[in-house]
Parts: C-alpha cells; sequence; structure tokens
C-alpha cells in the first residue's frame, strides 16, 4: 500500500495579515506559516490507514519555496516515510489546475494506491486542486470525507452531504480523496520521531510550470470594507415589514 498524502504551507490563523504592495496577495514578509489544518487530517488518515493495513507507505507531497521544508520535516517527524517537494517559489498566483497539473507531473510516476488532499487549503480555499488532479491521472475521487473504513476488506469511505446526511461508498484503487477537518485526532511529532526524520529521504523536483495557460488569475485582494446601513421596513406596518423583509431575503440575500 504506497499513499501520497499532498500537504501545503498556509499562513497561521492567528496572524496579522496585510495587503502586500502589488495588491496581489498577503504580504508574507512576518507572517508566521504552518500547515494547512485539513492536510494534516489527510496525514493522519493516511497513516493510520497504513497501521490497519499492516505496512505499507506514506509520501509526503508539497508544492512551494524553501519555507516549505517546514511542513516536510513535520510530516515526515508525525510517521511519513518520505517526501517529495516540488520546488516553486511564489506559487500564491498559480491557478489550481496549474498546481494539480505540476503534481500530477511529479507523482504520476509513483503508482500509489491512494492520494489524500486536504478538502481546501485555508488560503485560497478553493478545493479544486485534488478533483483536478484526479481528472488528470484518470482516477476515481470523493470529496468531504469524514470517515475511512479501516477494517473492511474493500476501501469504503463516509461522505458528508448536505442537511447532515452522509453517504457510504466503496472505491476501487487507486483512487484520490479529500479528508475533512476533524476526520480524527491528530497526533504528536515524537522525540524519537523528530530524529527518524532527519534520516528520512527528500526528493526535490523544480517545478515545470511554463507552458500551462490559466483560466484565471487573482486581480486584487483586499480587507473587506466594513460597512453599516439602517433600512426601515413597512413604515411602522409590521405585516408590510415582514413581507418587504421576506423579499428581500429572497432577492438580495438569497437565503430563502
Amino acid at each position: 500500500m504506497k499513499i501520497i498524502v499532498l500537504m501545503k504551507q498556509v499562513a497561521n490563523k492567528d496572524a496579522v495579515l496585510r495587503i502586500g504592495k502589488d495588491e496581489k496577495w498577503i504580504d508574507e514578509a512576518d507572517v508566521a506559516l504552518q500547515t494547512n489544518e485539513s492536510d494534516g487530517y489527510a496525514l493522519e488518515e493516511a497513516l493510520r490507514y497504513k497501521e490497519a493495513k499492516g505496512g505499507g507507505e506514506v509520501i509526503v507531497c508539497t508544492l512551494g519555496g524553501q519555507s516549505a521544508k517546514t511542513v516536510i520535516k513535520d510530516a515526515l517527524a508525525r510517521g511519513a516515510d518520505r517526501a517529495i517537494h516540488i520546488v516553486a517559489e511564489n506559487t500564491q498566483g498559480l491557478s489550481p489546475f496549474t498546481i494539480a497539473k505540476t503534481i500530477a507531473d511529479a507523482v504520476k510516476d509513483e503508482n500509489a494506491d491512494l492520494i489524500y488532499t486536504g478538502l481546501q487549503s485555508d488560503d485560497s480555499g478553493y478545493g479544486q486542486v485534488g478533483v483536478i488532479l484526479a481528472e488528470l491521472l484518470g482516477l476515481p475521487h470523493a470529496t468531504l470525507i469524514i470517515e475511512v473504513d479501516r477494517e473492511s476488506s474493500e476501501y469504503r469511505v463516509k461522505r458528508e452531504l448536505e442537511s447532515g446526511w452522509y453517504q457510504w461508498f466503496t472505491y476501487q484503487l487507486p483512487a484520490v480523496m479529500a479528508i475533512q477537518s476533524g476526520i480524527s485526532q491528530i497526533r504528536y511529532a515524537t522525540l524519537k520521531g523528530i530524529m527518524a526524520a532527519k534520516s528520512k529521504p527528500v526528493k526535490e523536483i523544480p517545478a515545470n510550470i511554463e507552458g500551462y495557460d490559466s483560466a484565471q488569475k487573482i486581480e486584487k485582494v483586499y480587507l473587506p470594507l466594513k460597512m453599516k446601513t439602517t433600512q426601515m421596513l413597512g413604515g411602522g406596518d409590521a405585516k408590510k415589514g415582514a413581507v418587504e423583509l421576506v423579499e428581500k431575503l429572497k432577492t438580495e440575500v438569497r437565503v430563502l
């Protein structure tokens, strides 16, 4: 069993964010970085699945600059066997397709049984890289995974649906799975794991992103404007105000 886990480095949730001078992304000069939350759960699920099946190999793969090595080191310390680092600086402007295509080129020869991704990144939040990667590799995929049946001889997963519903589904491997945050309790890196991580192999691959046409680009990043307006409905008539409120909820807010 060979499992590849895609992991990304993002800004710390508690960091004070400032827009960069070019207004294309945040200024990361003094921002603390961390592993994307749902990617951490994807790694934990991969490690648990490997343990439940009595062995295998977990490979962590990340696309990013030299600072992304901290993501790799943490993953190796927590139990991943080796890593693939696709080296690329200034990845913030890359579209989900470009990212997925770059990763697909880097991992296709691994012939993994499973590829785990987090549901979405905490910064861009597209939630599309895993889906596009599956399409490029010609593999089945599932999103919003909230449970994996590790006792079954088949690969069964539980998917979160709308309105509190869920779905159990059996997949043929190889496949790509997008893991939801909170699926399990993430383990900490032990001292033994931290020491062992130093001797685990890390393969560096230069990102080949030239020639990939992107159908999207970031025009501007800005902080939302804080505005407050008050509108009186019904002119003092409660029934008339209720009717106007319902109409606004339908046509303007669109929650009904």
